[in-house]
This record gives C-alpha cells, structure tokens and sequence, in this order.
C-alpha cells in the first residue's frame, strides 16, 4: 500500500461538477493498493498517516499530528500509485489490487482512521475525480507499508 500525503489548508474532489468531499486543515491522502496488500499494510499506514508529526506547534517546529492540530483527512482512493514506469512509456498497472479486493481495503483504511476520532471524506471509488488542494508549506511524503 502507498500513500501521497500532504499536508493542506483545504481539500476537495469533485466527481463531475459535483463536490462529493471537503476538508478544511488537515491531510488530503492518496491511497494505492497493491496485490498482496493485507489488513496490516492498512492498519500501519493509517497509524502512520494520523500520528506523522508534520504539524506545527507552538514554536512553530513540525511537532504536531493531526489528530494534536484539530484536523480533517480527505482520502481518495488511487490505483495510479501502483503503477510502475521501470520499463519502457506506458505504465504497467499490473501490481494495482483488483478492483473489488482494492475497494474492500480502502474501505478498511477509512473506517481505522475514523476510528482514531477524525472526520474523514472520500472520494467515489473508480469514478474520474478531480481533487483540488492547498498545500500547506508545500509539505508532502510517501508512505509506503512495504
């Protein structure tokens, strides 16, 4: 499982010219799933993603997680993250997790970082969305469960 976080002022994502999700501060998250990908690769990068300090304190130091800022999550759901460019122009997808499987464990992803007390929105699972953000720093890592 990889993650694209970033750290943002707002988020959102819209399917079509309809807002299906929005956050103000906190992490928008790009999710991909990988073949292999298991119930523990979901509950390490959820535990991750919240308690990564990358928020700034008092002092202004990135000492801070989301849950200490008060922030929301936006996770949308995104098979490109399992793709890989290693050979030739077109990106083989074929480490992406079957659709079904993939769906199942973004799912889990959501519930386990509600579970950590947050508000977190989503986008449509399989839909062509556009996600529109305000990067905050700009501040951005990827996680990876492997």
């Amino acid at each position: 499982m990889k993650i694209v976080l970033q750290r943002v002022r707002e988020a959102s994502v819209f399917v079509g010219d309809r807002e299906v999700g929005r956050i103000g501060r906190g992490l928008c998250l790009l999710v991909g799933v990988e073949k292999g990908d298991t119930g523990d690769d979901v509950e390490t990068l959820a535990r991750k993603a919240v308690e990564l300090r990358i928020f700034p304190d008092a002092q202004d130091k990135m000492n801070l997680s989301v849950i200490d800022a008060g922030g929301a999550v936006l996770a949308v759901s995104q098979f490109t993250l399992a793709g890989s460019t290693a050979r030739g122009r077109r990106p083989s997808f074929d480490n992406a997790e079957a659709p079904a499987r993939a769906a199942e464990l973004f799912d889990l992803f959501t519930a386990k970082v509600r579970e950590r007390g947050l508000v977190v929105a989503t986008g449509v699972f399989q839909a062509m969305m556009d996600v529109r953000l305000v990067n905050d720093g700009p501040v951005t890592f990827v996680l990876d469960s492997r």
